[in-house]
């Protein structure tokens, strides 16, 4: 079980501290619940603690945050052929819900990889293409500043400065 005050990842929601755990009854059974506080977003989660096993894990070390970072200009990723646009978003979507920082860099080398092919050929990636790096960008880089204790735009800074280096 996670702690009051501690600092975890949800799903697709990102960084969350952990405010409260309560119980509630639910269909005359008693369950037991995190509130959890998103860091960037302004609502409340309440997530059962039954339930959280796949969806709920602590933040990345500190340790490992900095590695991933000094990591990145070594980073490969596979290129990526992309038959269909129904393709491209399973590929997209499998790696948001993998729920791991490896697979979100993973995630944003990939587009980054398609950005330059498009600029290359005087085009731009499609709408898919941004959304899904804006939504990685805001997981990783959330996390990513939870880990380290540093602003979101610091952590996009060093992120951008190090994923030069990759080209």
């Amino acid at each position: 079980m996670y702690r009051i005050g501690e600092m975890v990842v949800y799903g697709e929601v990102g960084v969350c501290q952990v405010a409260d755990i309560t119980e509630k009854e639910l269909n005359g059974r008693t369950v037991e619940y995190y509130t959890l506080e998103p860091c960037y977003q302004g609502f409340t989660i309440y997530a059962p603690v039954e339930n959280c096993e796949r969806q709920v894990r602590t933040v990345i070390e500190k340790d490992d945050a900095q590695a991933l970072i000094e990591e990145l200009p070594f980073m490969s990723v596979e290129k990526v052929q992309i038959s269909s646009l129904r393709a491209q978003r399973e590929l997209y979507e499998s790696l948001l819900k993998a729920h791991s920082c490896e697979a979100l860099c993973k995630l944003i080398l990939i587009i980054n990889d398609r950005k330059i092919a498009a600029e290359k050929a005087k085009r731009k990636v499609g709408a898919v293409d941004e959304k899904f790096l804006k939504k990685a960008e805001e997981l990783l880089f959330g996390e990513l500043a939870a880990a380290l204790d540093i602003s979101k735009n610091d952590i996009s800074k060093m992120f951008r400065a190090n994923l030069q280096k990759v080209h």
